[in-house]
C-alpha cells in the first residue's frame, strides 16, 4: 500500500504536474500567437487599403509640393515655360493672402492657342505642376478665322472655305506656399481675420 502511495505521489509530482504546466504554457502561447495573428491580419488589411488608396490617387511622382514663401519667381518661371506653346498669353497676380502658415498667391491667366488640344495640354500641365496649384474657373472660346488664300493645307474647310482654329482661354488659379522655411518680407500681409 505504501508502495502504491509512493508510486501515485511520484506520478503526480514528476509526470502530472509538469505535463499540465506544459499544456498550460502551450495553451497560453497558442493564445498569444492567435492574438499576434489577428493583429498582423488587421495591419495587412490596413496596408492593403492604404495601397489601394495610393493606387487610386496615382503615381506619387506627380504629387505637387508646397514651397516656402516667397516662391513667386519660380512660379512665374514655371508659368512661362508651360505657356511657351501658346500664341500669346498674359498673367496677372492679384495679391497674396496669409492664413496661419499657409500663403495663397492668386492669379489670372489668359492665353490663345491654335487648337483645343494644345489648350487642354497647357491646363493639364498647370494642374499637374510640381508646385501646389489649385485651378478655379476655366473659360474658353473657340474661333474660326478665314485662312489666307495662299494656305492650301491645314485648318478646317467649311463650304470650300479654309478656316484656322483659335482657342482663347481664361483661368483663375492659386499657388499655395508655406511659411515653414520662408522669410517674411514687406509683400507678406498679416493673417486674415477669422
Amino acid at each position: 500500500m505504501l508502495l502504491l502511495l509512493l508510486f501515485a505521489l511520484g506520478y503526480y509530482r514528476f509526470l502530472y504536474v509538469p505535463s499540465t504546466e506544459a499544456i498550460e504554457r502551450a495553451v497560453s502561447e497558442r493564445e498569444d500567437l492567435q492574438t499576434e495573428l489577428l493583429v498582423s491580419l488587421a495591419k495587412e488589411g490596413q496596408l492593403k487599403k492604404m495601397r489601394a488608396e495610393l493606387d487610386s490617387i496615382g503615381e506619387l511622382q506627380t504629387a505637387s509640393r508646397m514651397e516656402s514663401y516667397n516662391n513667386s519667381k519660380a512660379e512665374l518661371s514655371l508659368l512661362n515655360s508651360i505657356l511657351e506653346a501658346a500664341e500669346n498669353y498674359s498673367v496677372s497676380f492679384s495679391g497674396v493672402t496669409k492664413d496661419g502658415d499657409q500663403i495663397r498667391r492668386n492669379f489670372k491667366l489668359q492665353f490663345r492657342t491654335g487648337a483645343f488640344g494644345e489648350a487642354k495640354r497647357i491646363i493639364r500641365q498647370l494642374a499637374e505642376s510640381e508646385y501646389r496649384c489649385l485651378l478655379g474657373s476655366i473659360q474658353y472660346a473657340k474661333e474660326l478665322k478665314r485662312a489666307p488664300a495662299e494656305q492650301t493645307s491645314g485648318g478646317t474647310v467649311i463650304d470650300n472655305v479654309r478656316y484656322n482654329e483659335s482657342v482663347s482661354v481664361a483661368v483663375s488659379a492659386t499657388f499655395f506656399e508655406t511659411m515653414h522655411g520662408g522669410t517674411p518680407d514687406a509683400g507678406l500681409p498679416a493673417d486674415k481675420e477669422a
